[in-house]
């Protein structure tokens, strides 16, 4: 099992303060003999009409000495999950949690 992210639990509890459930810590998808883990999996109930939203919370901190690196870890640890969940969860939607200086600098 891979060590937890250094801003593991912050997103854990926001996510937790917004009324989702967390069903997996790690989320775990394996694929033929590959196995992978995403951070986080969780639900909410979005109504009685809607039903249940289901998502996969990848968490990254990027606090390594280059941001380019990060990025490129991030970005193909994401669409190696994306992948995953189309073959085993497609009715989850993966999203990526990172710092705010992280997105203000690096994402816009």
């Amino acid at each position: 099992m891979a060590a937890k992210d250094r801003f593991h639990a912050v997103v854990r509890t926001a996510l937790e303060k917004e009324q989702w459930i967390i069903t997996d810590d790690p989320l775990r998808l394996d694929i033929g003999s590959t196995k992978f883990e995403v951070d986080l999996g969780a639900e909410q109930l979005l109504g009685a009409e809607r039903g249940t939203e289901r998502i996969a919370v990848e968490i990254k901190s990027f606090l390594g000495e280059s941001l380019l690196t990060n990025y490129h870890a991030a970005l193909g640890q994401f669409l190696n999950y994306r992948l995953a969940l189309e073959v085993r969860d497609s009715e989850r939607t993966l999203y990526l949690a990172i710092p705010v200086i992280a997105y203000e600098s690096f994402f816009q």
